[in-house]
């Protein structure tokens, strides 16, 4: 589908969508006496169901105002310390509280905000202080800005992690996995002072040949030609970055979808009994998690399309083949970075072992330093969100963290 005609489409369902609202408020109105009927049920609960088939979802905001250590409070205050076209830096301030333990944690470029990540940080908070990798909406970005490529995205991590410092923790999810880990071997190779003190990497592809999954294979299927004329548009007229080359985040969307179609259209069959039966906790769960799946952002065409090439198709950095620069990556200088892969058993978007390639390709770490966890029962996003993460990974973390502070 044409971009441009998406837009339309979107711009016309959200009228739709305005109309539907009006209409549920009616209905749900606690002075109108049909509201508390049978009949009235099944009609907020018909509308509501439509209003969020028809919806624009917009990026959320992290939400964390505070947090409780040793049955104290904490006030907590979002800062943008380092802005670029591309990506914000944002320091999770914890007013009152603060210790050595910095970690940068890099969120995935790949469709959603980094607000995916919003119960990640909020896990980790306690124990540590946050920088998050605040991905932008490339439809956002003028075309004047010039283009974002896999190794600006590399460059990007380099230059938080120097302007964060030496003794910083980097912690990658999913996607940025690859590009954590070039980093990190980069800035050993050229002696930075400021290469990560440990990094833990999380459900990323850095072997894609290990147990392959649907994503992989859907990569491999398709020719580059086929990525490059059916999944690149360019941003329509009325965006700041109209005119701008794009892997649109409603393409995305789609994909993540169609892998689990059944699951989500039961999912939306329960939330409507949830109405009829005013099973509010279970329907509030459904809103939160729904309103940020389907808020989604553009990709770089060009970040995209590379990512494709050299991670899914050719996957070079597990062969060695994987440049920086037009420099090989040489992952056998990072000596004294400590490593930690986390894996979910479950997983149907990066397959056991993918990840813990990543102990193999960086040989002189020592042993002692590295550490592989795989967690049972969970999928990707049970990885690093839901109560798995917060009860048996995230303590995983913080210790492995806290061990080489």
């Amino acid at each position: 589908m044409n971009y441009q005609a998406y837009d339309y489409f979107t711009r016309s369902a959200h009228i739709v969508h305005e109309g539907l609202s009006l209409l549920h408020d009616m209905s749900a109105h606690p002075a109108n006496p049909f509201t508390h009927t049978i009949a009235g049920r099944f009609t907020k609960a018909g509308l509501e169901t439509a209003m969020r088939l028809t919806q624009r979802y917009e990026k959320l905001g992290f939400n964390i105002d505070e947090i409780t250590v040793e049955s104290k409070t904490y006030a907590v205050h979002e800062d943008v310390v380092m802005s670029k076209p591309f990506c914000d830096l944002i320091h999770f301030n914890r007013k009152g509280l603060h210790d050595d333990h910095k970690v940068l944690l890099v969120a995935p470029l790949s469709g959603h905000h980094a607000t995916l990540l919003r119960g990640t940080v909020e896990a980790l908070l306690p124990d540590h202080e946050i920088y998050v990798t605040d991905w932008g909406d490339a439809r956002e970005v003028p075309l004047d800005e010039g283009p974002f490529s896999f190794d600006c995205y590399v460059s990007y991590l380099i230059e938080f992690l120097e302007y964060l410092g030496p003794g910083t923790h980097l912690m990658a999810i999913c996607q940025p996995t690859v590009q954590a880990l070039i980093a990190t071997a980069v800035m050993a190779e050229q002696k930075n002072n400021c290469v990560p003190k440990s990094l833990t990497l999380m459900a990323g592809p850095i072997d894609t040949s290990k147990n392959p999954t649907r994503v992989n294979e859907f990569s491999k299927e398709r020719s580059m030609a086929w990525f490059r004329n059916v999944a690149i548009m360019k941003v329509p007229h009325g965006y700041p970055g109209e005119g701008r080359e794009v892997y649109p985040g409603f393409m995305q969307l789609g994909g993540f979808i169609s892998m689990n179609q059944q699951s989500h259209i039961k999912k939306y069959i329960n939330f409507y009994q949830n109405l009829v039966f005013g099973e509010e906790e279970d329907a509030d769960r459904f809103r939160a998690f729904y309103d940020e799946y389907l808020a989604v952002l553009d990709m770089p065409a060009e970040f995209y399309l590379e990512t494709i090439e050299r991670i899914f198709k050719n996957n070079e950095v597990a062969r060695g083949a994987i440049t920086y620069q037009g420099a090989p990556v040489n992952f056998e200088a990072i000596e004294n970075t400590a490593l930690l892969t986390v894996e979910g058993a479950d997983d149907d978007i990066c397959g056991l072992g993918q990840t813990e390639a990543a102990q193999n390709l960086c040989k002189n770490i020592p042993r002692s330093m590295r550490c592989h966890h795989v967690q049972q029962g969970a999928g990707h996003y049970g990885i690093f969100s839901g109560s798995k993460f917060r009860k048996q990974v995230r303590p995983v973390i913080t210790d492995f963290i806290h061990k080489y502070a």
